[in-house]
């Protein structure tokens, strides 16, 4: 008998030839959809373990736009692992191959917290240059921004913080004018909105040009992936580094958007590029998922320099699948992030926190009310804005609008400089002003919006509370008037085909209300003190409100009704500002904004952008409550023909034809037509990979070929002059998923969500009915919610 060994490398079942003279058969071993409940190792049919052989170059992978089968990946890592372990006592190498496996999911997270706080530093550092780059220039060190320009300045941080610093120089002063007049406001205006048009149009040009998948937040795309679903190119290097540039330009543009939303992108993009280093991550699309979501934590650590509320965020909002060991991960993970992003001090201070407040006071329990009622107020404009923004969206992807991505970036660009420029709130980047509304008044802050009646005798006094003087009250005119002028813009920009988050945006309506809020709590301090609301805490003339905390307050209700956040928000709140203290104030607003959030509108902004574009997700948060059974939806429906394959009575030329007419994803396979009994399930892709190798690698392969799914020859024998079966056996997975015709469809649902199944085979009496695709059960939902089933997107 001349035969090639059946091998398995990295525990995939593998993939040789054999021709055996004995039973003149055509053998091809593969892996395929095999799983660990379906090889027994002393069968002759099936292959056992061997560390030679060659693969074939596809099997067990997908195809775009498919969604995996968790399943059958787990179990091949399971082999893979358990022939590692047995291979560890031969020799020292392979002792040593099995330490490296057992270490580098560890090494891969380690490179990718690494390499993600590096990305996080050099965007920062780039976005601060360029976002001062519209109001001016540092003659003397150019690549410096305004802040780092004045460091080396003596003056005071009084005239620093005013833009009075003379080392740097606005444009007019570039230009031979003077800082101040009309002519200054003029050029100084036409540069903000110069400067803001290149920015974007470069950002919107590289996006059309290099990476059309660098455009949005991406966390709704992140979700969907996470959830098992094939998108390539997405986490690949041209939309990492067209990402990365177009981050930068977008933000400095002074467009309405934020940059920690595509950070988790970013570092999602790493984590899948640096798994291919690991075969054990980069061939296993089920456990590649497991570095994505500790990158996924790594990215909002770096976004706001708060890793354990990265972990909470991949766990509650964007993971699908996270076991304790992918918690570990995730936390080392988010860790170095942090660490390296701290070492490189983009923010120029001892902080690795964008909005450290310095406030510690006390609050008052009556304040719950207020900051209940702010969770409320977060709800409604979140309900607002979502739907706001998903009715521009359904119609940029309705109209001719859509043709034309980068004219809307130019527009929206233009309509936001030149109404952003005179209001100094606007003009302002975001981060700077949600900073400033969470700032507490002091001697050195002398911003509108302290403009108290005090009278500072002493710099360490404690600060009193004052009546608001008229520049306190211009403050918050000009503060509503940012509020309507950002909550608008936002809701064309969030979308557009330019790097866009929303964490920020969001963050800055909640501050801005937050603060008019807590001013007027404020006043009610002042003008009556000794009422029983404020429990005399304020009757002997002390600061016992702290407007900064109202801001802070309505930040995290905004940010958590448009995403629907709870634990991760919180932690992430209390990370970003230091404010220990005010968890229970923070989690009063939260849930407050979720609760009203979910009464006017079903989903956040990332799981209704998901419908949007008809994504494959099944969201593990919504149940099922119709009483409807597997054969209400499995395919093909009752009296319609099912498209299966015979275990030995079909012809290649049978089966070519078959992939022909049909483009199902696979096939059952049953013992005959007249005996349906199943048998098990094979994929298409792995069928045509192997009938394709067969093809060129064996000469006896004729289209009259039979082909077995089965180990023994067929019952009758064939004649002499026709060609030898090929045995198609090892690319069978023959335990499938089963469920019966009378199962529930809220069973299958919860299988098809805790599973991760990409289909399920229907029977009745062990006999085959039909298939259930993940796809069929989300056109189902679709139907009963009264949608379009016909806008799920996958194959």
């Amino acid at each position: 008998m001349a035969a090639a060994s059946r091998n398995t490398v990295n525990g995939n079942q593998h993939r040789g030839f054999s021709v055996s003279s004995d039973d003149d058969m055509i053998d091809i071993t593969t892996t395929g959809t095999v799983t660990e409940r379906s090889i027994h190792y002393d069968d002759p049919g099936v292959s056992h373990f061997a560390a030679d052989g060659d693969e074939i170059p596809g099997i067990g992978q997908y195809e775009d736009f498919h969604t995996i089968d968790w399943q059958r990946d787990i179990a091949r890592d399971r082999m893979r692992h358990r022939y590692i372990v047995k291979r560890k006592q031969n020799s020292l190498f392979d002792l040593v191959k099995g330490a490296h496996d057992a270490w580098s999911g560890w090494v891969c997270v380690l490179l990718v917290g690494v390499t993600t706080g590096v990305f996080a530093g050099v965007i920062d550092i780039g976005a601060s240059w360029m976002s001062d780059l519209k109001h001016g220039i540092c003659p003397e060190a150019f690549w410096l921004n305004r802040e780092q320009c004045c460091w080396s300045s003596n003056e005071t941080t009084l005239s620093f913080d005013i833009g009075n610093c003379s080392q740097w120089l606005n444009w007019s002063e570039v230009l031979g004018q003077s800082r101040e007049g009309a002519g200054a406001y003029i050029i100084g205006y036409l540069m903000y909105v110069a400067w803001a048009l290149l920015f974007a149009s470069l950002a919107a040009a590289l996006v059309r040009m290099f990476a059309p998948y660098a455009c949005g937040s991406g966390i709704p795309e992140i979700k969907t992936i996470l959830s098992g679903f094939i998108i390539r190119g997405y986490l690949g290097k041209w939309t990492l580094i067209i990402k990365s540039v177009g981050l930068m330009l977008a933000v400095s543009a002074g467009l309405s958007l934020g940059k920690e939303g595509p950070m988790v992108h970013i570092a999602c993009c790493i984590g899948n590029i640096l798994s291919y280093l690991f075969p054990k991550y980069g061939r296993n699309e089920a456990k590649k998922r497991e570095i994505l979501s500790a990158a996924a934590a790594a990215g909002v650590s770096v976004a706001f320099g708060a890793p354990i509320g990265g972990v909470l965020f991949s766990l509650e909002e964007v993971s699908y699948y996270f076991p304790l060991k992918t918690l570990w991960r995730s936390f080392f993970c988010a860790l170095v992030a942090a660490f390296v992003l701290h070492s490189i001090n983009p923010f120029g201070n001892e902080h690795s926190v964008l909005f450290f407040v310095e406030y510690n006071n006390p609050w008052i329990f009556f304040e719950l009310v207020p900051f209940v009622g702010l969770g409320i107020i977060g709800g409604v404009i979140a309900a607002i804005f979502i739907r706001a923004n998903l009715y521009w969206c359904r119609y940029r992807k309705t109209s001719r609008l859509g043709q034309y991505p980068v004219t809307e970036v130019l527009v929206v660009t233009v309509v936001t400089a030149v109404i952003a420029y005179p209001n100094p709130y606007t003009r302002m980047s975001t981060s700077e002003l949600i900073y400033l509304l969470f700032r507490k008044c002091g001697v050195t802050n002398m911003d509108l919006i302290c403009d108290y009646n005090r009278n500072f005798t002493d710099v360490k006094s404690s600060i009193e509370l004052a009546p608001a003087g008229p520049g306190v009250y211009e403050a918050m005119w000009l503060l509503v008037l940012a509020l309507i002028f950002k909550l608008v813009l936002t809701v064309f920009t969030f979308g557009m085909k330019v790097p866009c988050g929303l964490f920020i945006p969001s963050l800055c309506f909640g501050a801005i209300i937050g603060r008019i809020v807590g001013v007027g709590m404020e006043q009610l301090a002042y003008n009556y003190p000794s009422i029983w609301l404020f429990s005399g805490e304020c009757s002997t003339g002390k600061d016992c409100i702290t407007p900064g905390l109202y801001s802070m307050v309505g930040a995290a209700a905004v940010l958590g009704g448009v995403t629907r956040m709870t634990v991760s928000l919180v932690v992430v709140m209390f990370e970003l500002t230091g404010g220990v203290r005010y968890i229970v104030p923070l989690m009063a607003a939260a849930m407050a904004s979720k609760w009203v959030g979910d009464a006017l509108g079903s989903h956040g902004i990332y799981d209704a952008h998901i419908n949007l574009n008809g994504y494959p997700f099944l969201d593990s948060k919504e149940e099922f409550a119709h009483t409807s059974l597997a054969a209400d939806v499995m395919q093909p429906k009752r009296n319609e023909t099912l498209s299966i394959l015979t275990q030995d009575s079909m012809t290649v030329e049978d089966v070519e034809t078959l992939m022909k007419e049909t483009e199902h994803n696979g096939f059952p396979v049953i013992v005959s037509r007249e005996s349906q009994y199943l048998v098990g399930f094979v994929l298409r892709r792995d069928l045509n990979l192997a009938l394709a190798q067969a093809r060129r690698a064996v000469e006896g392969l004729r289209p009259n070929s039979l082909v077995l799914f089965t180990s023994s020859s067929p019952q009758q024998p064939p004649e002499p002059s026709s060609p030898a079966p090929l045995v198609l056996k090892n690319i069978l997975d023959m335990a499938p998923i089963t469920i019966t015709d009378q199962t529930p469809m809220e069973t299958v649902v919860d299988m098809f969500r805790k599973l991760g199944l990409r289909q399920t085979l229907v029977t009745h009496n062990g006999r085959l009915l039909g298939v259930i695709t993940k796809k069929d059960v989300l056109r189902y939902i679709k139907q009963l919610d009264n949608e379009d089933p016909n806008t799920v997107l996958f194959n």
